[in-house]
């Protein structure tokens, strides 16, 4: 199956969560029976990695979205796990501190986009200051609803120079992150 094509939203697309099968596995029952897979997607993420790194020409962002518990952290621990930690690093988008409130809402990501050659990852990204202060009323809508095309102005910036841009979306049930979320208290 080619996940890129059956999992890709295009721009300007509507997508509804409730349509998209949360335990999707594809043929893959456990974990055991992807680990083969899962080697070999590793050592190709250490030689698309390295190959970055001598290119010295672009970089990558990743960007990872998902409800509490949905995997980000465990997503970065054996994603990035599989890189060499020195071309790699993690930014988490957590509430903005009293700096990054006295900055532009997008300060804080470019402060952290890759150099060339190297690798980045949004735990969390610069969406949360459109969806965290939309979902809590944090912000009155004439401001946030400016920051979608804000985004895009910076997105499209940066991919012009060089910085290619991968976002994911984990996504787990409403019952699936009760299970999570009991087994952790």
């Amino acid at each position: 199956m080619n996940y890129s094509k059956s999992f890709l939203i295009k721009p300007k697309s509507k997508i509804k969560l409730a349509e998209i099968d949360p335990n999707f596995t594809d043929k893959h029952e456990s974990k055991k029976d992807a680990i083969k897979l899962i080697e070999q997607n590793n050592m190709r993420i250490r030689e698309l990695q390295e190959l970055l790194y001598a290119e010295h020409k672009r970089s990558l962002l990743i960007c990872l979205q998902g409800i509490d518990t949905a995997g980000k952290d465990g997503t970065i621990r054996h994603v990035i796990g599989a890189m060499n930690p020195q071309g790699c690093k993690v930014i988490s988008f957590k509430q903005p501190n009293s700096l990054e409130n006295d900055h532009d809402f997008l300060w804080r990501a470019y402060r952290d986009l890759p150099a060339k050659g190297d690798i980045t990852v949004f735990n969390r990204s610069h969406y949360e200051d459109v969806l965290a202060v939309r979902i809590h009323n944090l912000t009155p809508k004439p401001i946030w609803i400016k920051r979608y095309d804000q985004i895009n102005v910076m997105e499209k910036y940066i991919s012009d120079n060089n910085t290619h841009i991968i976002k994911f979306f984990l996504h787990i049930s409403k019952d699936e992150q009760l299970k999570r979320l009991k087994r952790t208290s």
